[in-house]
């Protein structure tokens, strides 16, 4: 049986100040790295093959602590911009309540709840899902496929298009699922057959977020 575990970076600098994140490269808070720790304790006693991320320090240095809090040995880790946030474009680093209040509350949910609506100069669900899912399919489904134990560390508008495509969830349902900060989600396969799908619950998270007001 191969195994998938996808697992949401833990609150950074920005989330918890409100900001547009994308592709910003800003760290993790303290309640992220103490949340990122809680998950790895959770996950203690598992064994990975391989790991992927983003090339975003706070999908990295979650990935890092995760690791360190199992006592995992060292594994392959393959870093790479496919598994990136998704980019907000001009919206980065700006105050979500402050965006409402310049552009409108319709028009800012238009761009962080549709799936196919682009923010100005930045990335639609829609685009997220094409440059995620080939580089899924191509480099990290094969091998649990494979019988092999695969963690994805990213972030919740790059974790989306691949819960969808795992899910078979239509748009709409996408671009407002949730996604927990550091909650993983574990997918078991038979083969090529995907045949369990499990949320772990981790107690110890204080900062849960949710993927649809992330920017994360």
């Amino acid at each position: 049986m191969g195994k998938l575990i996808l697992l949401r970076h833990g609150q950074s600098q920005w989330n918890l100040e409100n900001k547009f994140t994308g592709w910003t490269d800003v760290p993790l808070s303290e309640q992220g790295r103490k949340d990122a720790g809680a998950s790895g304790r959770a996950l203690k006693g598992m064994v990975f093959d391989a790991a992927f991320t983003s090339n975003l320090a706070r999908a990295q240095d979650t990935l890092a602590i995760v690791l360190a809090a199992m006592e995992h040995p060292e594994i392959p880790i393959t870093r790479n911009e496919a598994l990136n946030e998704r980019h907000y474009g001009d919206l980065q680093g700006l105050n979500k309540a402050e965006t409402v209040e310049k552009f409108g509350e319709e028009q800012v949910k238009l761009w962080r709840r549709s799936y196919s609506v682009q923010p100005p100069k930045g990335e639609s669900l829609a685009d997220c899902y094409n440059r995620v899912i080939p580089y899924f399919t191509e480099h990290i489904l094969p091998l649990v496929q494979a019988g092999k134990t695969v963690i994805v560390a990213a972030h919740g508008n790059s974790l989306k298009p691949i819960l969808k495509y795992l899910d078979g969830l239509d748009d709409d349902t996408t671009a407002v699922l949730e996604v927990g900060l550091c909650l993983p989600y574990i997918y078991t396969f038979d083969g090529e057959k995907m045949v369990k799908k499990d949320v772990m619950s981790v107690p110890e998270i204080v900062a849960t977020g949710t993927a649809n007001i992330s920017g994360a």
